[in-house]
């Protein structure tokens, strides 16, 4: 674990200005293929989740390998982002390992500035009862960046929808 925890923040100490996909062959890229879409696992019903509203923006409890976090409904982000200090909790308890670490990319920040994040594997996304294995995300070199639900979860969740008047998030 302390071999993992080293190795992200040696990666996001040391990135490079673009994408590099970890070597090893073509079995391990086939391992990490992140644009294979995984169908959400759930039970076919409509579902509803409270979102709250933290400093104005709508925030929904996520599970990602199994932790309880608070993401921001981010549709406008391309990948779930998450910080440094959430990525090395993660190597702590065993949730995010080395062989989950794909490699570097520029994002551009909405202000017009770049940023360069580690890309990383998710093996599991929940939301509810809604389950996606697989998930592309971006570790950003900040201890606080916020934690964005971008389109590399909506887009697999299928046909969401907001309810603004009640603070809903639904899925069908």
């Amino acid at each position: 674990m302390r071999k993992a925890l080293l190795l992200i923040v040696a990666v996001m100490t040391i990135v490079s200005c673009q994408f590099r996909p970890r070597g090893g062959g073509e079995r391990q890229r086939k391992k990490h293929n992140t644009e294979r879409t995984s169908r959400p696992r759930h039970n076919g019903k409509p579902m509803k989740i409270k979102m709250e509203r933290e400093n104005g923006v709508l925030v929904v409890p996520v599970k990602v390998n199994g932790v309880q976090m608070s993401f921001i409904f981010d549709t406008g982000a391309s990948d779930i982002t998450i910080s440094q200090t959430e990525a090395q909790f993660l190597a702590k308890q065993g949730l995010l390992t080395e062989k989950d670490i794909i490699g570097t990319q520029q994002y551009q920040i909405a202000d017009g500035s770049m940023s360069e994040g580690t890309i990383i594997l998710l093996r599991e996304v929940k939301i509810g009862d809604r389950t996606i294995n697989d998930v592309k995300a971006s570790v950003i070199k900040s201890q606080n960046a916020p934690l964005l639900l971008g389109q590399t979860a909506l887009s697999q969740f299928g046909k969401v929808s907001l309810d603004y008047k009640n603070g809903y998030i639904i899925f069908e």
